[in-house]
């Protein structure tokens, strides 16, 4: 799969192809319907090419960035997700300034048309584009008319209500994992690089790899949780630990010890002898087991709940 960030990088001899444009953050069900649409289309059109385009950062990050949303997944975890449902290539569209100019015309004059080539678009029935989103799908059905290419736009229903970005981001800030694993097709995942920390679970007898809490990316609601590490990629000199590892994970900045900076910890069950500092990992939430952090009065009182915990996880990951 190729991944263009710009136009430039997509080059003249491109093309033709079937587009499906949209933030897709997250990649959920919705997407990966639109993506399954945008397949099919392109193969009644002899084998097309499916390129799905997105935007770096959200649009609303620089039109309204006090309104802007916490993203589910990084520009480069999208692309790699939305490669999986389906799209040969991506396209990640620098939005600044100048892009939210763009009219509903000059956007399909220069992507979908000069950059492009599409023979069909296929996008979400909802989605709006260009200078103050005045396009919309009927603007592109105008200009596919003029242009030579189809469009289909898409109700994205989920089971009781619509599936959408927005609703997955709610239930991640209300700790239901489930429910947003339920949308998204799969677990929330959660990346970063591990970094030391008070070593205070080594002590413990529960040792963790600990990656911080990027305030502006959807977080889980502090708590634990069960769910499973992966290494994405290790330390230098340090082992591959191919397979998901299960895990209890703590969310929160640590309460018993005074903790002030928010962190995901994962205790990996049952292994104490994992080289995971500087690796980058990525962390998939299952399931909660309980509300946010507690403050122990002494270290036996935290050590029993935390006992409880990785039973508790244990079990869950086994069943």
């Amino acid at each position: 799969m190729r991944v263009w960030h710009g136009l430039t990088e997509v080059g003249p001899d491109f093309g033709p192809s079937v587009v499906t444009i949209g933030n897709f953050d997250g990649v959920h069900r919705g997407h990966q319907e639109v993506l399954a649409h945008a397949r099919a289309r392109a193969a009644e059109l002899g084998g097309l090419p499916v390129v799905a385009l997105t935007f770096d950062p959200h649009p609303m990050a620089v039109l309204r960035p006090d309104r802007a949303p916490a993203p589910i997944t990084a520009p480069e975890e999208r692309a790699e997700l939305l490669g999986q449902a389906g799209a040969d290539a991506v396209l990640i569209l620098p939005f600044d300034k100048d892009v939210s100019n763009w009219s509903p015309q000059e956007f399909i004059d220069r992507v979908l048309v000069g950059t492009l080539h599409a023979k069909a678009v296929v996008v979400g029935e909802n989605f709006r584009f260009g200078h103050k989103a005045a396009g919309h799908v009927d603007t592109l059905v105008e200009a596919g008319a003029a242009a030579g290419f189809q469009v289909e736009g898409l109700a994205l229903q989920g089971d009781a209500q619509p599936w959408s970005s927005t609703l997955v981001r709610e239930l991640i800030a209300a700790g239901d994992v489930e429910g947003a694993a339920t949308i998204l097709g799969r677990p929330l995942r959660v990346t970063g690089i591990v970094v030391e920390g008070d070593k205070r679970g080594r002590e413990l007898g529960y040792p963790t790899a600990n990656i911080p809490a990027d305030p502006g990316a959807a977080i889980p609601l502090d708590g634990v949780y069960a769910g499973r590490l992966t290494v994405l990629e290790p330390a230098p000199g340090a082992p591959q630990y191919g397979e998901p590892l299960p895990a209890a994970i703590s969310v929160g900045s640590n309460p018993t010890f005074d903790g002030v900076d928010r962190r995901v910890e994962s205790y990996v069950l049952d292994r104490d002898d994992l080289e995971l500092y500087g690796a980058r990992i990525a962390v998939d939430f299952v399931a909660r087991l309980r509300g946010t952090q507690i403050r122990f009065d002494t270290i036996d009182e935290l050590l029993v709940q935390m006992k409880a915990d990785v039973d508790a996880a244990r079990r869950i990951l086994t069943e």
